[in-house]
């Protein structure tokens, strides 16, 4: 315990909704926790609404009450954690499925030099009832993966409920989602400010009450999150492939059909080429126009990607570009009509041609509209 004017060195933030039957025990671990090692620490209760007494309860057990004026998981956290006077921060849920008299090794690992800590559930313990199957070996898991695949982490739990990070470190992420995303934010936005990540196992005990986690609802979130967030793996390299894939049989079978180990190609692969061409072109132009106003927020690194695209890519020349596309499919289209005129406008056989004309315009006009709404985001994100 410390007093009202001493200086923490620890502070537990716990967000509460409708939490009477666990607050008060959450609040006495962690208090518990300080004295028997010797810590100075404070609890921080961000009360984000509860109507059953919790904020009471947490008083009385002795932690200091905040009110979180809008109502979200993040918001509550928001709140709490900018009332907090430490320079090390805990997390955790008000619950009761975390224990609180952890606290102390999460706080150990961060004065080793870590930015934060994780507490663990699946390299620890998980008590039977507290996590449903579906979450343990379904969700988390493939959550978990795909946040280490696309931002270079190797963590074990990347959606656990408990973390502790120096105030420094979480002041760098500028956080800002208010819903059960926060999580997902948090470790992904430490990711890309490269901060030195460590976890520890704890014991995952089960909660009293009802769970507000809504599996499909609050799982598609944390998807669309992490998506959004890549657009390289999202928009980038979906749509390079499927360019290059689209281009292929355009170029092959522009002369004509042809016969590969028995199997005979001809132009109906140039109209599926032809849409995949376009579809991936529309899709790594969002890409690279969305991670360029990611980094211009702030919300992701730079890299050799941005920085040649940023350098080579201007407003002039992807007019120039467009326009040099959209000049030679309509060249193409001008000679079909020309041919079109030697026989009289009857019916010809300029299928292939058509295909090559169609794709280079609307290739061309793509990156023209594409390259002025760039360069609008451009200027939004000066402003």
């Amino acid at each position: 315990m410390i007093g009202k004017n001493d200086q923490p060195e620890v502070t537990v933030v716990l967000p509460c909704l409708n939490e009477a039957a666990t607050v008060g025990r959450c609040v006495e671990k962690a208090l518990r926790s300080f004295e028997a090692s010797g810590l100075r620490g404070e609890v921080v209760v961000s009360d984000n609404g509860s109507s059953d007494g919790s904020q009471e309860i947490a008083a009385k057990a002795g932690a200091r009450l905040v009110h979180a004026k809008r109502r979200g998981y993040g918001s509550a956290y928001l709140y709490g954690i900018a009332e907090a006077r430490a320079p090390i921060i805990v997390m955790a849920d008000s619950d009761d499925t975390y224990d609180l008299g952890e606290t102390p090794r999460l706080v150990a690992k961060v004065r080793e030099g870590y930015d934060m800590v994780l507490a663990s559930r699946l390299r620890g313990r998980i008590l039977p009832g507290a996590m449903p199957w579906l979450h343990r070996y379904v969700g988390n898991p493939i959550l978990t993966g795909l946040l280490n695949l696309l931002f270079g982490l190797r963590v074990s739990d990347a959606h656990t409920g408990m973390r502790a990070f120096t105030r420094e470190a979480y002041d760098r992420l500028s956080l800002r989602t208010t819903g059960m995303e926060y999580a997902s934010e948090m470790i992904v936005t430490a990711a890309q400010a490269r901060l030195k990540i460590a976890e520890v196992p704890v014991t995952y005990y089960p909660r009293a009450g009802q769970s507000k986690l809504n599996t499909w609802r609050d799982g598609w979130r944390h998807l669309r999150y992490l998506l959004l967030r890549s657009p390289t793996a999202l928009f980038i390299l979906p749509g390079l492939l499927m360019v290059i894939l689209g281009w292929l049989p355009l170029i092959a079978l522009a002369s004509g059909p042809l016969t590969v180990n028995g199997f005979f190609f001809d132009f109906h692969y140039m109209i599926v080429g032809s849409a995949l061409a376009l579809l991936g072109l529309q899709a790594l132009l969002l890409g690279l126009q969305g991670k360029s106003y990611l980094v211009a927020r702030g919300l992701d690194r730079r890299d050799t990607l941005i920085d040649w695209f940023q350098s080579h890519v201007t407003l002039e020349r992807g007019l120039l570009v467009g326009l040099l596309l959209v000049v030679i499919g309509l060249g193409i289209g001008l000679h079909i009509v020309l041919i079109w005129a030697e026989h009289d406008f009857a019916n010809i056989n300029e299928l292939r041609s058509g295909l090559l004309a169609l794709t280079l315009s609307v290739s061309g006009t793509q990156i023209m509209f594409s390259s002025l709404f760039l360069s609008l985001l451009d200027i939004q994100v000066r402003e």
